[in-house]
């Protein structure tokens, strides 16, 4: 069972930006947030995934998450997305990287979280959970072969 939280910040700066992160990292998990950005009229919904739990993920996941099919277009129409620059808020720089639209957070130059779309969170979650848990590390795996060489055959029982 996971806890699934749910956060609303009408402009990620100092202090919101720190209690997302503290909720995000008090459950030790991802964490659902609607960012208010300065302009637009809608929020923008995202997953905040602090690092360790982002390194997990990405280290059980057995592949990197489908792009859009963007390579499958023309690449004479396919249009390269813009250069951002990093976005300073307060004691934090936001990262937006020009491929899969995943935005690093860092705080004193460590990468403390990043945000990912809600489909890219899930699916990676998803692939983790599946991959991790039919995996035993050796010594799990030969205490269970052990196991099963000390039961009765069929026939026997």
């Amino acid at each position: 069972m996971s806890i699934q939280m749910h956060a609303a910040v009408s402009y990620p700066i100092n202090d919101e930006m720190e209690r997302v992160l503290w909720l995000a990292e008090a459950i030790d998990g991802p964490l659902t947030v609607a960012f208010m950005w300065e302009g637009c009229a809608e929020a923008e919904r995202v997953v905040l995934v602090p690092a360790a739990t982002l390194a997990l993920w990405e280290h059980w996941a057995p592949a990197a998450y489908p792009t859009s099919g963007a390579e499958d277009e023309n690449p004479a129409v396919a249009e390269e997305p813009e250069l951002a620059h990093p976005m300073e808020l307060g004691a934090f720089t936001l990262f937006r990287r020009r491929v899969g639209g995943r935005t690093a957070i860092a705080r004193k130059g460590v990468v403390v979280a990043e945000l990912l779309s809600p489909d890219e969170a899930h699916w990676l979650q998803e692939k983790a959970r599946d991959v991790r848990q039919g995996f035993m590390d050796p010594k799990q795996k030969a205490a269970f072969e052990e196991f099963l060489a000390r039961q009765a055959s069929l026939g026997e029982q």
